[in-house]
């Protein structure tokens, strides 16, 4: 196969020195990638919250209950649903966290006790 000459003022293309670019770019990749999954994680708790909340209305409505009892019910359930949401976020994203740092603990003390294993 014949490679064509390559212009004199044309720069050279290095495509594998550029690791500390990809590294780069793959972090931030990475932390939005996180961002927009806790934004989804919300949205989903959010129709959650108003589909429950819809079908006690619309059942407090189909079996001719008081509107009081509709409202707080409605409230109670929608108050209750995202409040449980919201901790369930929070309690997913801590003991990522926690995980990830217990990682990071066990991989340095691997590396801190290997030196001093014998054979």
């Amino acid at each position: 196969m014949r490679r064509t000459a390559h212009h004199p003022d044309q720069l050279p293309l290095g495509f594998g020195k550029d690791s500390e670019i990809e590294r780069m770019i793959e972090a931030r990749v990475a932390i939005r990638a996180e961002a927009e999954a806790v934004r989804w994680r919300f949205r989903l708790m959010i129709v959650e919250t108003l589909l429950l909340t819809t079908m006690v209305i619309v059942t407090g409505l189909v079996l001719h209950q008081p509107t009081a009892i509709i409202a707080r019910g409605a409230l109670l359930i929608g108050a209750t649903c995202l409040s449980t949401g919201i901790l369930l976020i929070l309690l997913t994203g801590l003991i990522g966290k926690l995980l990830s740092r217990t990682r990071q603990w066990r991989a340095r003390r691997s590396d801190a006790i290997l030196p001093w294993r014998r054979p």
